[in-house]
């Protein structure tokens, strides 16, 4: 008996025996979610329905949608939204920048000046801000530019320099400069603390440490809300509607004013939109990928993935 035990025991093990090797470990079972292709299924024929409840609709005249898609007028107001919003958006991000960098600033003069003009321009409703700067010639007729105590150097006529376009620019442009300001100044108080004092114990001027060390670090904190704020604007452009800017929702409605195809002629707005947000949504990616590269969790470009 005891030479049978010290047999099996002195016996070779094959590389088939269970619990031969300790670091060998079990296969992973794989996790069965069956609720996910339930939850697929479900989300599938809710968007197949909603498709087709709208494609197969005589009362949406596809063939209204198809004739103003790419009408005069419709494009006419298309280009005018782009305009608007790069003129704002432009305007929003000048000014923003320089409000940040005011509130930063050690100067408590600059500071507080830069605290109120935040609180008091996201106090006030973009419709208001419009309006005002459409009808700043009823209080001041004319614009004048003088040495104090001193000649005036030149004289503008308010309606002249104001005019529709410039009053959505600066309506659009300095009710969303507030929000850029508290963007850009969340993503410099992002940088770490040690990079500002490296930059200064080098010598370097507070506008020159902005410049290179501390906004190329906090651009990527920044550009996704940014990008986020220029697509809102994208869409914000409607409501120049109230001061007859014709953009693309203004040239839209009144198309359907005259011929009453409400919702066609909004579906060729959605369209256009839609179109408008998806390339400003793939540039927004981009600067992204850019200013995110060597960060964790950053997008990845996929020539990187392949690599």
């Amino acid at each position: 008996m005891g030479d049978h035990a010290l047999a099996a025991e002195s016996a070779p093990t094959t590389p088939g025996d269970a619990g031969d090797r300790p670091d060998e470990l079990p296969s992973p079972v794989r996790l069965r979610h069956p609720w996910r292709w339930v939850a697929v299924v479900a989300l599938a024929y809710v968007a197949a329905r909603v498709v087709l409840a709208f494609a197969g609709n005589d009362n949406m005249h596809w063939d209204v949608v198809g004739h103003y898609l790419f009408a005069p007028a419709v494009l006419r107001g298309l280009w005018l939204t782009v305009e608007l919003t790069a003129a704002a958006m432009g305007l929003a991000i000048a000014v923003g920048i320089t409000i940040a960098l005011m509130r930063l600033s050690p100067n408590p003069v600059l500071s507080t000046f830069a605290a109120g003009y935040v609180w008091f321009v996201r106090a006030t409703p973009v419709v208001v801000q419009l309006l005002f700067w459409f009808f700043l010639a009823a209080v001041f007729p004319t614009i004048s530019v003088d040495i104090p105590f001193g000649p005036t150097l030149f004289e503008l006529d308010t309606n002249t320099l104001i005019g529709q376009f410039v009053a959505g620019m600066l309506g659009l442009g300095i009710s969303e400069s507030a929000y850029v300001a508290e963007i850009v100044r969340a993503g410099i108080t992002s940088v770490d603390r040690g990079q500002t004092e490296a930059s200064q114990s080098l010598g370097m001027s507070r506008m020159r440490m902005m410049r290179w060390v501390i906004l190329p670090q906090a651009m990527r904190v920044i550009i996704p809300p940014v990008g986020n704020a220029v697509i809102n604007m994208t869409k914000m452009t409607a409501v120049v509607l109230i001061i007859g800017l014709p953009d693309l929702m203004t040239s839209v409605q009144l198309i359907y004013s005259r011929n009453f195809f409400q919702i066609p002629l909004l579906t060729v707005a959605c369209c256009w939109y839609v179109l408008l947000v998806s390339v400003l949504t793939l540039l927004q990616l981009r600067l992204e990928r850019r200013f995110g590269r060597g960060v964790l969790g950053a997008p990845v470009s996929r020539r990187v993935r392949r690599r």
